[in-house]
């Protein structure tokens, strides 16, 4: 197989709609994967173009396998002539599932495992793209290594040292935010989630049940919601997962950190923010924050993007990666 060719794995089973039921059927991008052992777990994750291309590590939010970056958006990257890598976290996918309560584990521990996929795949340096949590373990990256990075991209994020698990608990009380805290997320999605996690013995249909109604919220009011996207998407990590609760523990992970915002003053890499005009999880001033705290960063507000990476921004996305990256 030549290096910028792709390989396609398995097949979505035909999905039934309220009104009918519709066929589709969902060839996954195969990459050159791999098992990495550090810190006493094992990551999978898989790279996908020329080893002699420049690297881009995806890195996913919270809860997040990193199959969740689509496949249309990897294949742009690489038609672009990146190397791209992406990976599960611990407590996600085919990643290790970790006891938090005999091993708690911060946002320092994940960013030492995004260091760790990348001396595993021989990479030295790398343009970094972080969604969500993703975002503010590249942020970290940036400020405690900074001569792994290449450029940073923080998407669909916040900035580093925000205290997300204080604000949603404040926000679930009804308390208002002070002054100078960032905006919480918005009412709606507060309720989505309450009702949006599985139970150990949650069956496929009954899981797609309670994922669906949590994507629709992030998705945002403005773009189509395609829910056969979705569906195809959380079947996938349905499948994948060893335990579909564990990705909880990230919630932890990142309330348990030390970090602080103005770290940020020390990033020296060329930093991007993409963030999305209806992100109901972290509204526009949390990118204007972000991009505020960086030097020199460049800030992209995305219109009618929510809190998801919807395939009909594939391309959106990649070229703005693309040109960042160039």
């Amino acid at each position: 197989m030549q290096e910028n060719e792709f390989r396609t794995e398995g097949e979505i089973e035909n999905v039934t709609e309220t009104e009918g039921v519709t066929e589709n059927t969902y060839e996954y991008l195969v990459g050159r994967e791999r098992i990495v052992s550090t810190d006493g777990v094992e990551l999978w994750a898989e790279e996908f173009g020329s080893p002699g291309d420049p690297a881009v590590l995806l890195i996913m939010g919270a809860q997040a396998q990193g199959v969740q970056w689509n496949d249309g958006l990897v294949r742009r990257l690489v038609d672009g002539g990146r190397r791209v890598v992406r990976y599960d976290h611990r407590d996600t996918g085919r990643s290790s599932t970790v006891d938090y309560a005999a091993r708690p584990y911060t946002v320092a521990d994940l960013a030492s495992d995004a260091l760790a996929v990348l001396d595993a795949f021989g990479v030295d340096r790398a343009h970094l793209v972080g969604a969500s949590l993703g975002g503010i373990i590249a942020q970290r990256i940036a400020v405690t290594a900074p001569e792994r990075v290449l450029t940073l991209t923080s998407l669909s994020s916040q900035p580093l040292g925000t205290d997300t698990a204080a604000a949603v608990l404040r926000a679930m009380e009804g308390t208002p935010p002070s002054p100078d805290e960032l905006p919480p997320p918005a009412p709606e999605l507060l309720a989505a989630l309450a009702s949006a996690f599985p139970g150990p013995d949650t069956g496929p249909e009954e899981y797609l049940a309670l994922r669906l109604p949590l994507w629709r919220v992030l998705h945002g009011p403005v773009r189509p919601f395609v829910e056969e996207e979705y569906r195809a998407m959380e079947r996938r990590v349905y499948e994948r997962a060893r335990d579909l609760l564990a990705g909880l523990n990230h919630t932890l992970a990142g309330a348990a950190g030390g970090d602080s915002t103005a770290d940020l003053a020390s990033v020296t890499a060329p930093t991007l923010v993409l963030h999305g005009t209806e992100d109901p999880m972290f509204p526009p001033p949390h990118a204007e924050a972000t991009a505020a705290a960086i030097p020199g960063a460049r800030l992209v507000m995305v219109e009618g993007m929510g809190h998801t990476l919807p395939p009909a921004l594939d391309t959106r996305l990649a070229d703005e990666i693309l040109r960042h990256t160039a």
